[in-house]
């Protein structure tokens, strides 16, 4: 067998080898990209189904707070319709509206002492708070790996394979948190 011809099958496996162990490595990536989100769409899902619940306990106590409800009210529904359609973008915006309303309505708490004592009230907020760093820390994580993927789609010779499979771009996860970071405005 010619020298030449044995070069270009042992090129040609090389190449496939290549190919498939990018493929696959890719595909492994995609997976936790997509596994990611899923984790922080199980902890926002349960963070909105509470959020109701918290409003409901503080109406009890502020009745005259309706305006503030309202924008609870309609956060929330931006908020799941985002989720809903997988919207990363939409439901980065949505958090930025929930980072802008928590500290009104602690504010609203504070002005309600047999509010801070209601212990319903307390566990409700104890657990969002839990899982307001739960939602931090997958964020984090979820951004690092997109970050990685983005860059791994791009890069050559990766994006030979990456665009053979139709390998996109990801949105990272990002909260402007603009509104907590003014003064809280409220207004009787």
């Amino acid at each position: 067998m010619d020298p030449l011809m044995i070069a270009g099958i042992v090129l040609l496996v090389l190449i496939l080898l290549w190919y498939v162990t990018t493929y696959n490595r890719l595909v492994k990536m995609r997976v936790e990209v997509d596994r990611s989100w899923s984790n922080i769409d199980v902890l926002l899902q349960q963070r909105y189904e509470m959020i109701p619940n918290l409003v409901e306990i503080v109406k009890t106590y502020a009745a005259h707070e309706k305006d503030l409800f309202m924008e609870f009210a309609k956060a929330r529904q931006t908020a799941a319709g985002a989720l809903a359609n997988g919207d990363v973008k939409g439901i980065g915006a949505a958090e930025s509206t929930f980072a802008g309303l928590m500290p009104r309505l602690n504010f609203v708490a504070e002005q309600y002492p047999e509010l801070k004592a209601d212990t319903q009230f307390s566990n409700l907020q104890k657990e969002l708070v839990s899982i307001e760093n739960q939602v931090s820390d997958r964020r984090e994580f979820y951004n690092s790996i997109v970050g990685n993927w983005n860059a791994a789609i791009h890069m050559i010779p990766t994006n030979i394979v990456a665009n053979s499979m139709g390998a996109k771009d990801r949105d990272m996860f990002t909260v402007t948190v603009q509104a907590a970071r003014e003064g809280v405005k409220v207004k009787f």
